[in-house]
């Protein structure tokens, strides 16, 4: 069972018997599951600031919708959550562009900044892109956990000059604070300790271009938040940067429609954090709140629920 609106074509999540708890959906659908390549092309696209973003195309026949995917935290447009989604609506027939972070594609970006939770001016230039080179067809767009947040903010901000025709988010830190917290206590110090290695590596890989960057001493996001991602990115400090750049402070402003996804099991993602009221009160929002499943991970029996639940809410908005 799940708590969802009123949308007959949103059916229950079933999870698979193996799947004990949110763990199992996490970390089993990101390590036994084969990502594939559906991509045609990588092409790089400028920024304002002279750097560049890595994007993954499939191109579609010109009259039908194009959709823009958003990775996670030190994700790439190669995880399997992406790559699944990517061909789930290849089948549609809809183009896709898988973008990259800066700092994600596999090759360093040229900037002293890497990316964050609320960096919405890298996902204008890539939608002014995709209206550029996709005109005259529905745009729309999915975001997978942090890069879910990302989007949110970007509606929020935009609202009605949003080039979205619909979107998806799924598994959102809505409380960067609360994430942050919650990400360091018990288990789920694995998934920090792996994120914190990455985050080092790379700010390690900068240093040697950049050797004034601020130093890392800790062992945790919050941490390293304080330390680099704020001072790097304008925020004063991390609690500045997560006030202002939680989606929770976004959401009631989006006027595109909208489905939000989340598992009350989320490991990551406390469902704590979920802005319930805030989300119940938006006309435009519709939601689906699972009783099992992970973070991203939703393990479904039958396979798929994930990805047809997202195709099939864009082929309801794009009415076609």
């Amino acid at each position: 069972m799940f708590l969802k609106t009123d949308q007959p074509d949103i059916t229950d999540f079933h999870a698979a018997p193996w799947c004990l708890n949110g763990h199992f959906h996490t970390i089993g659908r990101s390590l036994l599951t084969n990502a594939g390549n559906p991509y045609h092309r990588r092409i790089s696209i400028p920024t304002p600031d002279e750097d560049f973003l890595d994007l993954d195309i499939i191109k579609a026949p010109s009259s039908r919708p194009v959709v823009v995917l958003f990775h996670g935290l030190e994700g790439s447009s190669q995880r399997y959550y992406i790559t699944e989604l990517a061909a789930a609506l290849t089948k549609r027939e809809y183009s896709v562009v898988a973008v990259n972070f800066r700092g994600c594609s596999g090759r360093m970006n040229r900037q002293r900044r890497f990316y964050h939770s609320g960096e919405t001016g890298d996902l204008s230039t890539v939608f002014g892109w995709v209206g550029e080179r996709f005109p005259d067809v529905p745009i729309g767009a999915a975001g997978f956990s942090l890069g879910g947040n990302a989007l949110l903010k970007s509606l929020g901000e935009l609202q009605n000059d949003h080039p979205v025709s619909a979107a998806v988010a799924v598994s959102v830190p809505y409380d960067l604070a609360l994430g942050a917290q919650h990400i360091s206590e018990g288990f789920n110090r694995v998934y920090e300790f792996n994120f914190i290695r990455t985050l080092k590596s790379k700010l390690e890989q900068k240093r040697e271009k950049y050797p004034d960057l601020p130093e890392f001493e800790g062992s945790t996001i919050y941490a390293f938040d304080d330390q680099v991602t704020a001072p790097l990115h304008g925020f004063n400090n991390a609690d500045d940067y997560y006030t202002t750049c939680s989606s929770q402070h976004y959401v009631a402003d989006i006027c595109k429609p909208t489905l939000l996804i989340h598992s009350r099991q989320d490991p990551i993602c406390h469902p704590d954090m979920i802005p319930l009221q805030k989300i119940v009160g938006n006309g435009y929002i519709d939601h689906a709140i699972t009783d099992e499943g992970g973070h991203v991970g939703f393990w479904s029996s039958p396979a798929g629920w994930l990805n047809s639940t997202i195709v099939n809410f864009f082929a309801k908005k794009f009415d076609v």
